[in-house]
C-alpha cells in the first residue's frame, strides 16, 4: 500500500493548501484515498472535494498503532486506491507532550512505516531551510524524510538558491516551490477553513490548487517516493476500530448534514451500519420535520452561523423536540449540543435543555479530552473512560448545581462548566465532546441496542 505523509514544519507553512492540491492533482489519474492526522473536520471536507472518496482521520490519542494501522488498511482497501495521502497536523513532531510522540504527525508516519516531505515556509530563508531540514531529521532517526517543498519562494531565483542550499546541505531532494499567491488563501472563520460542503466556490479553489501543484512540484518524485519506499505495514498486526459485538436487528439512525451539520469521522457512521443501522441523511434547515427514525445522532457543525434559519424551521424544532420527549435515544456532539438547547444568541433552538448558548469572542474550549462515564446514558456504560476533542466559541449557560444532570466528568478538557460535560434528558445526552469509535469501540453497537429499545 503505497503512501506518504505530508508534514510542515509547523502551523501556516501552506500544508492544507499543498496537500489538497497534490490529492487534487494525482486523483486526475489515480484513485487517491486521503487521510488527515489529528481531529479534524474541515480539511478533510477539502480532500473529499480533491479526490472525490471520503477522507479518513488518524489520531494516536484516538488509536492504538494497531488501530492506525488498521484504519488505513481498511480505507485503503474500500476505496481500491493506488496511492494514501496523508495530511498531518501542525509541525510534524507536535502532539500532546513536549517529549513524546501522541497526537503527532510522526507517530502516524511511524505507525505506517510511511516517507515524510517536509513543508517549508521558506519565506526570507535560504541557508537557515537547511538548517531546519537537518533538525527535522535529527530528531527522530526512525523518520524517513524523502523531500521538501518551499513555500512562499519569492521568485525563481529565491527558490533555486533555496533548492540548492536544502539538496547540497541535507542531501534530502526538492520536490517543487511555490511562489507566494494571495490569490490561493483559504477562507477561513473563527473554526479555522470554512467546510467546502457550504460552497461551490470552494471546488473552485481546489482546482486552482490541483493546477498549481502540477505546475510547481515534480509529481513524479512524488510518486518515486511512494513507489520506492521499502517499507511494509505489519497487516497482521492490527486492531479493530470497533466491537465485534453486532446489533443484528435493522434499525434507523437519522444524521443530519447540510450547511450547519456536518461534522462527522466517517468510521462513526461506518461503524453504526456495520450494526445494520440505516443512515438517513437530513437536513434541519431544509427539511420540515425529523425522517421516520429509532434513534438522532448529530455531529457538530456551524449552527451559530446558520441559527436564524434554523430558529425559522419551527417545523423541524418541534419534530426534534417531541422526538426527545417520546424517549428516542438520541446522542448529540458540539454543535448539536447548542441545536438542543433553549437558544442560540437568543434565536429560539429545540429547547431539550432549558439553557441558553451563546457565541464568544474567546475560545471556550480547545484540547482532547479525557471524560468518566457517571450516567446511563445511549452510548456508554457507568464508570467507562474515554477520549475525545473540543473545539468551540461558545458556551452553554449552565444555571443548575446537580452533577447528575450531567453524564460525564471531565478529567482532562473543559466540557460545560469545567468539571462536567454530556447534558441528560430522556434518553438524550449532549456533549461539546467529539469522539470517534476507536476510543469507544462499544459506540455503534450501544447506541443501536438504545434504538431498538
Amino acid at each position: 500500500m503505497k503512501r506518504i505523509v505530508l508534514s510542515g514544519t509547523g502551523s501556516g507553512v501552506g500544508k492544507t493548501t499543498i496537500s489538497t492540491g497534490i490529492m487534487k492533482a494525482l486523483s486526475d489519474e489515480f484513485k487517491i484515498q486521503s487521510f488527515k492526522v489529528g481531529p479534524d473536520y474541515i480539511d478533510p471536507s477539502y480532500h473529499n472535494c480533491a479526490t472525490n472518496i471520503p477522507s479518513r482521520n488518524l489520531d494516536s490519542f484516538f488509536m492504538s498503532d494497531g488501530q492506525i494501522r488498521e484504519s488505513f488498511i481498511n480505507g485503503m482497501k474500500q476505496s481500491n486506491a493506488k496511492y494514501g495521502v496523508i495530511e498531518g497536523v501542525r509541525g510534524l513532531y507536535e502532539g500532546i507532550s513536549p517529549v513524546n510522540d501522541i497526537g503527532s504527525t510522526s507517530s502516524i508516519a511511524k505507525s505506517l512505516n510511511a516517507p515524510v516531505v517536509l513543508i517549508i515556509n521558506s519565506r526570507s530563508l535560504v541557508r537557515s531551510a537547511a538548517a531546519m531540514v537537518l533538525g527535522f531529521k535529527a530528531l527522530d532517526p526512525e523518520i524517513q524524510i524523502d523531500g521538501v517543498i518551499l513555500n512562499n519562494v519569492k521568485s525563481q531565483k529565491h527558490y533555486l538558491k533555496t533548492k540548492t542550499a536544502v539538496e547540497e546541505l541535507t542531501n534530502t531532494p526538492v520536490i517543487g516551490g511555490i511562489t507566494r499567491n494571495p490569490d490561493i488563501t483559504m477562507q477561513q472563520r473563527h473554526l479555522g477553513l470554512i467546510p467546502a460542503v457550504e460552497r461551490e466556490t470552494i471546488k473552485d479553489m481546489v482546482e486552482k490548487w490541483g493546477e498549481l501543484i502540477s505546475e510547481n512540484l515534480d509529481l513524479d518524485m512524488i510518486r518515486d517516493i511512494m513507489e520506492n519506499s521499502d517499507n511494509n505495514i505489519d497487516s497482521e498486526d492490527t486492531t479493530p476500530i470497533w466491537s465485534p459485538n453486532m446489533t443484528k436487528t435493522k434499525t434507523k439512525i437519522a444524521v443530519p448534514f447540510d450547511e450547519a451539520f456536518n461534522f462527522y469521522y466517517r468510521e462513526n457512521i461506518e461503524a453504526l451500519e456495520a450494526n445494520n443501522a440505516k443512515i438517513i441523511y437530513f437536513s434541519p434547515i431544509h427539511d420540515e420535520q425529523l425522517p421516520d427514525a429509532d434513534a438522532l445522532y448529530m455531529g457538530g457543525g456551524y449552527p451559530e452561523i446558520f441559527k436564524k434559519e434554523l430558529s425559522e424551521n419551527k417545523s423541524m424544532l418541534k419534530s426534534v423536540k417531541q422526538f426527545s420527549e417520546d424517549n428516542h435515544p438520541i446522542y448529540a456532539e458540539c454543535g448539536g449540543l447548542m441545536y438542543l438547547t433553549k437558544s442560540i444568541d437568543n434565536m429560539p433552538m429545540v429547547g431539550v435543555f432549558n439553557y441558553e448558548s451563546n457565541l464568544t469572542k474567546k475560545v471556550q474550549g480547545l484540547s482532547y479530552t479525557i471524560a468518566q462515564v457517571t450516567q446511563e446514558n445511549p452510548i456508554l456504560p457507568v464508570n467507562t473512560e474515554y477520549h475525545g476533542h473540543e473545539f468551540h466559541y461558545s458556551k452553554v449557560e449552565y444555571t443548575g448545581n446537580n452533577p447528575n444532570d450531567f453524564a460525564f466528568k471531565m478529567k482532562r478538557g473543559v466540557g460545560i462548566n469545567g468539571m462536567y460535560d454530556g447534558l441528560l434528558k430522556n434518553n438524550t445526552v449532549a456533549s461539546y465532546i467529539h469522539t470517534h469509535t476507536a476510543c469507544i469501540p462499544e459506540f455503534a453497537y450501544n447506541f443501536t441496542q438504545k434504538a431498538l429499545e
